[in-house]
C-alpha cells in the first residue's frame, strides 16, 4: 500500500504544459551531493508513462516537474537509508524479490538479444498457425431443451412444417429463446465440441435430425449460413508472433536448466 501511495504521489502532475527548463551535462540535479542523472530521469519518466498508460513521447511533459519528483524520491530514499529501513525483514525480502525479478528480466533480454527471432521463423510460425486455424464460421439458431424426448418432439414438429423461430421462442430454455434461438456468427472454437461437431456436419438451411447433447442440455440446431473468415495479415500479427516465439525460447532454456539442476521439492 505504501508503495502505491508513494508512486501516485511521485508521478502526480506529470502531464503539464511544456517547459524550456534545462540542466547542462548528464546530471539533472543533486540532492545532498548525490547526483540524479539524465539516465535516472529517462528511466523514471518511461516507467511513469507506462503506469499511466500514456505515450512515451515527451510532448506536453513539464521537465522541471519531473525533476522535482525525482528530487522528492531521492530525499525519501536518503531518509530511508538513514533510518536503516533496509534492515526491516519485510523490506529486505521485497528488495530480494525485486533483485531476482530484475536479474531474470535481464537474462530474458540477453537470450532474446543473443538469439534474435528472424523474419523467416516468424513467417514459418504464421503459415503453420494459418494452416491449422479454423477459418470457417457458422451462423445458426438452436432450441435448448431439458430432455432428449422434448428435443425429439421439436424435431417432429419441424418435420411437420413448424417454423424454427416460433418453436425456439415457445420452447427453448436458453437465453436466445426471445430472439428465435439466434446465435449469430461464431467460430467452432467458441462452442462446446458436441455442438461444433454437429454444425460442421450440416448443410446450409438444414436442422439437426437428431438431438445434440451438451452439458447445457439437448439442442436442436438450424444452420443458416456458412462463410470463410479472412485470416489476419502477417504484418498485423508479426509482433504477437515474435513474443510467442521468444517465450518458447525462454521455456526451452528453462527445460535445459531443469535437466541439469538438482531439484528437490518438499
Amino acid at each position: 500500500m505504501m508503495n502505491k501511495k508513494l508512486s501516485g504521489f511521485l508521478i502526480s502532475g506529470l502531464m503539464l504544459a511544456a517547459s524550456s527548463w534545462a540542466v547542462a551535462g548528464n546530471t539533472v540535479a543533486t540532492v545532498n551531493g548525490k547526483p540524479i542523472s539524465q539516465k535516472d530521469y529517462d528511466f523514471y519518466l518511461q516507467q511513469a508513462m507506462q503506469r499511466r498508460g500514456q505515450n512515451k513521447s515527451r510532448g506536453g511533459v513539464n521537465r522541471q516537474a519531473v525533476i522535482n519528483e525525482l528530487v522528492n524520491r531521492e530525499l525519501l530514499h536518503q531518509a530511508a537509508i538513514k533510518e536503516k529501513v533496509e534492515n526491516d525483514d519485510t523490506v529486505a525480502f521485497q528488495l530480494k524479490q525485486l533483485k531476482i525479478d530484475a536479474l531474470i528480466q535481464g537474462l530474458i533480454n540477453k537470450i532474446s538479444k543473443d538469439h534474435p527471432i528472424t523474419d523467416k521463423e516468424l513467417k514459418k510460425e504464421y503459415d503453420k498457425r494459418i494452416a491449422g486455424a479454423k477459418l470457417t464460421e457458422y451462423k445458426a439458431r438452436h432450441i435448448l431443451l431439458k430432455t432428449e424426448e422434448e428435443a425429439k418432439t421439436v424435431i417432429a414438429e419441424l418435420d411437420s412444417g413448424a417454423k424454427f423461430e416460433d418453436l425456439a421462442k415457445k420452447k427453448s430454455t436458453g437465453p436466445s429463446a426471445k430472439d428465435g434461438g439466434e446465435l449469430g456468427w461464431f467460430n467452432p472454437a467458441q462452442m462446446v465440441p458436441p455442438f461444433s461437431q454437429a454444425v460442421a456436419q450440416m448443410k446450409k438451411g438444414e436442422y439437426s435430425k437428431k438431438p445434440v447433447k451438451t452439458q447445457f442440455g439437448w439442442h436442436v440446431i438450424k444452420l443458416e449460413d456458412i462463410r470463410k473468415r479472412t485470416p489476419p495479415k502477417f504484418k498485423d500479427v508479426k509482433g504477437q508472433l515474435r513474443m510467442v516465439l521468444q517465450n518458447q525460447r525462454v521455456q526451452e532454456y528453462i527445460v535445459k536448466l531443469r535437466k541439469k539442476a538438482k531439484i528437490k521439492i518438499k
